[in-house]
């Protein structure tokens, strides 16, 4: 049935799968090759047989038919035009089951590598902002509430250690896809003695799976890439929300460049922050493709079943996202321009209550009490329409005799930051080493270059 056809076949979208699908082939013809199945006269055919066919991929000149259900029977009925009945000798022992498992790791673990290299350049444009502006003091937040002065790069440099992690993750998902399901055929395994590990080795993977019925069926990696990815995504919808807000008018503490901006079709004076939105509205998307993925896995009787057809445009879709999406963020970051006087100025002496607790502290008051005291100190000044630093001395000596004259030496937003030069603070002397450590995590100076 024509529609049944359409419902069934995924050429129109695992045929990116081309080039993964002509390297298992030609992986696989050697391994024919060494266990006496095939000459090398009909190897070398075949191997140069799926080059062509490859290269006509390559140049966009691969014709689809109606016949072609996948990539790996297009692949194979052209290899068949090309070379005639030696092509049918390929598919001895394979099934479609494990060579489109291989594929998909194959293809999954390329996708990772330029996915690496899109964190790397992120992790640069966040570096070289954050050294560009160590002088900037900035209001810290915690429930979107100012809460202490931070430097302006140590909040941005906050991202550069959840997408260091992601990295990491990204590292470990890449080790457990590196393993070759070759060789399972369709469930029960190959009977033609065919070296596996030797095919592993061939196609550069580390290992080969251990159980033929769990190879065909495993899309673990698959759902560890989502799951990677959906992260990744949390990450990059938390800087822009960050971003969003100050880039409104109503903080101006950073400008977006026009190339990551667009205006209004009715209101020329806006510059909308679409970029960084459409980083928050994918979350919804990229998160939905794991649990989409989870949900369809779950019912699963053992061993291969057609459902698992719909592994692969979830995860097409969600490499095309953050493939885009990484260098666009870092080009956010590269071209933001900061506003150091306006978070100067939304600076106030609220920020420096604690430092105040902190003072009573070194004189011998317990923190509970100290925390209480300023307390009074923060209602005091509201009550009579000041700051803490326009409280008199007498004012602060009522709440407690330990406040001295030297307390108004802690309103100042430059020496509260460099107090707090343990590691992981935000004192420029600690963002400077955490810079250096980050440079060391990136690898080499070259990368930053770029």
């Amino acid at each position: 049935d024509g529609l049944m056809r359409r419902f069934n076949d995924s050429i129109r979208f695992d045929r990116r799968m081309y080039a993964a699908d002509v390297a298992g082939s030609v992986a696989y013809a050697g391994a024919l090759a060494r266990a006496g199945l095939i000459s090398g006269e009909e190897r070398d055919r075949l191997v140069a047989g799926l080059e062509r066919v490859r290269d006509e991929f390559d140049a966009g000149t691969f014709e689809v038919v109606t016949s072609d259900e996948d990539i790996h029977t297009a692949v194979e009925r052209r290899l068949g035009e090309l070379l005639g009945p030696v092509a049918g000798k390929l598919h001895t022992g394979r099934s479609r089951n494990d060579q489109v498992a291989a594929d998909l790791r194959l293809y999954l673990l390329v996708e990772m590598d330029a996915l690496r290299e899109g964190l790397i350049g992120l992790q640069a444009a966040i570096v070289a902002q954050a050294e560009a502006h160590m002088d900037v003091i900035m209001p810290g937040y915690t429930h979107l509430q100012p809460a202490q002065p931070v430097l302006f790069s140590h909040w941005l440099m906050a991202y550069f250690w959840k997408f260091q992690r992601d990295r990491e993750r990204l590292a470990d998902v890449a080790r457990r896809t590196r393993i070759c399901p070759l060789g399972a055929g369709a469930l029960a395994g190959n009977p033609f003695d065919v070296d596996r590990e030797a095919l592993a080795a061939d196609l550069g993977f580390d290992a080969v799976t251990e159980n033929s019925v769990d190879a065909v069926s495993d899309r673990d990696y698959v759902v560890e890439f989502l799951g990677w990815a959906a992260l990744v995504q949390v990450h990059l919808s938390g800087l822009a929300e960050d971003l969003v807000i100050w880039a409104s008018r109503a903080f101006g503490f950073v400008e977006l460049a026009e190339a990551y901006t667009t205006g209004s079709s009715l209101m020329p004076q806006k510059k909308n922050p679409d970029a960084l939105e459409l980083m928050r509205g994918k979350s919804g998307r990229v998160i939905g493709h794991l649990t989409g993925l989870l949900t369809m896995l779950k019912g699963l009787p053992s061993s291969y079943n057609k459902d698992l057809q719909e592994d692969k445009e979830a995860l097409f879709d969600v490499v095309d996202t953050l493939k885009i999406e990484l260098p666009v963020t870092a080009g956010v970051i590269r071209t933001l321009a900061v506003n150091g006087d306006r978070m100067r100025a939304a600076l106030d002496d609220a920020l420096l209550a604690t430092d105040l607790a902190d003072y009573l502290v070194r004189r011998g008051v317990p923190f509970r009490e100290s925390h209480h005291l300023v307390g009074r100190a923060v209602r005091r000044a509201e009550a009579l329409g000041a700051s803490l630093q326009e409280l008199s001395l007498d004012v602060y000596r009522a709440i407690h005799p330990a406040f001295d004259e030297d307390v108004y030496q802690v309103f100042d937003f430059e020496r509260s930051v460099q107090a707090r030069t343990t590691t992981g603070g935000t004192a420029p002397s600690a963002v400077r080493e955490q810079i250096r450590r980050a440079k060391k995590k990136m690898g080499n100076e070259e990368v930053m270059r770029k």
